[in-house]
């Protein structure tokens, strides 16, 4: 199987799948690859934080133009997986100079199954973009191709919990991704001086507790499938026995009332209101609310949304995380490499990540009494 996932999460979903019992795990450009059974894709597809979606390869070939795609399509016995009466979709995927068209790939993807129905059955099924029994994949890398089949259907990220959003909202599967790149793991407090419509809260929540992120979703694509097997799907469903407690409590304030209101309403419809703790403040008044506390953040880049004083807001935070926040660690992520800078404190890490379209630097900064020197003569 291959499971997608978003630049700079891949080492992070590798151990995710690891950790559920996957073999022979491959990291690959936003994709990771493994093996396991039919429980393990279910639990794939529920568990994992940071994937996108959970393909199964059905059919590798190679082919050098849209007709032989055609050919090797039709070939494969559709019947096994369709019937006339079903509906299905087409995803294509091409990095190829030999298929310069992927709308043209899938087109050709979708005559082959049509036409192996026309001619064995003398009926065919219907193309169905909003409501699909399968979602087909063609991945095609220079002349190697490979057909899928989308056990997931809508983006893994999109969590079902979100009722409300402010502009520009981040990614949940990159917020949980953010989170388990920090080591957070639920024995401490948390943070988010900057919370927006409260995704890093909710996903910290969700990682503290042990909670599945596909728990909210009305439906998985693989339901759909002839071999699906619900009493084996409900037993891992229901499996509870992996959930932990959490002892420690989640801040999430923003300058915005609107965006306070707006992580109620996700906090509350993710059924986390007893855990976290929201409040209308601006950034210069904030205290730290407890002594130790992991702080991640995703403040305004001044690109999708912007602040009047962009560079004051960073420096700002800096300022609150050099006299309130010392003895702890905090995470930052921008895509603005100039108002990072204004934050004025050394980053001990920075990784690179992409939040939609931009690039960022996820910085790490470990917070501290005194001078830098001291603090890691003191480490050594």
């Amino acid at each position: 199987m291959t499971a997608k996932t978003f630049l700079g999460l891949e080492e992070i979903l590798a151990k995710e799948l690891i950790d559920l019992g996957a073999n022979d795990v491959e990291i690959q450009r936003r994709a990771v690859s493994f093996s396991g059974d039919k429980a393990l894709m279910y639990k794939a597809n529920l568990h994992c934080r940071t994937a996108s979606r959970i393909l199964k390869p059905i059919l590798t070939f190679t082919a050098s133009n849209p007709d032989e795609v055609y050919e090797q399509v039709k070939k494969m016995n559709w019947a096994e997986f369709l019937t006339p009466e079903s509906a299905f979709a087409i995803d294509s995927t091409v990095y190829s100079e030999q298929f310069r068209h992927s709308k043209f790939v899938t087109y050709r993807v979708k005559d082959a199954i049509v036409d192996y129905f026309t001619e064995n059955q003398k009926k065919r099924p219907n193309v169905s973009v909003s409501n699909p029994d399968l979602i087909i994949n063609i991945h095609i890398s220079h002349k190697q191709c490979t057909l899928s089949f989308d056990s997931s259907g809508e983006s893994l990220h999109k969590r079902a919990y979100r009722v409300s959003q402010t502009e520009a909202p981040l990614n949940e599967a990159l917020a949980a991704g953010m989170l388990l790149l920090a080591d957070w793991n639920g024995q401490t407090n948390f943070v988010d001086p900057m919370c927006g419509s409260g995704t890093l809260l909710i996903e910290a929540a969700l990682i503290a507790l042990n909670i599945p992120p596909g728990i909210y979703r009305k439906e998985f694509a693989f339901e759909k499938w002839n071999d699906f097997d619900g009493e084996l799907f409900d037993t891992i469903y229901n499996d509870d026995s992996y959930e932990r407690q959490f002892d420690y409590r989640i801040y999430g304030s923003d300058i915005s009332p609107r965006a306070i209101k707006s992580a109620e309403d996700n906090v509350k419809a993710a059924g986390l209101s007893k855990f976290i703790e929201l409040k209308t403040i601006p950034l210069q008044k904030l205290e730290s609310p407890v002594e130790k506390c992991l702080l991640v953040t995703n403040p305004p880049y001044g690109e999708r949304i912007t602040s009047s004083d962009i560079f004051g807001l960073y420096a700002d935070l800096g300022t609150m995380l050099k006299h309130k926040f010392s003895g702890n660690t905090a995470w930052i992520i921008s895509s603005h490499e100039e108002c990072l800078k204004k934050i004025g404190l050394k980053s001990a890490k920075k990784i690179k990540l992409l939040n939609g379209s931009l690039e960022c630097s996820y910085c790490c900064y470990e917070l501290f009494q005194g001078k830098r020197n001291e603090h890691l003569s003191q480490k050594n």
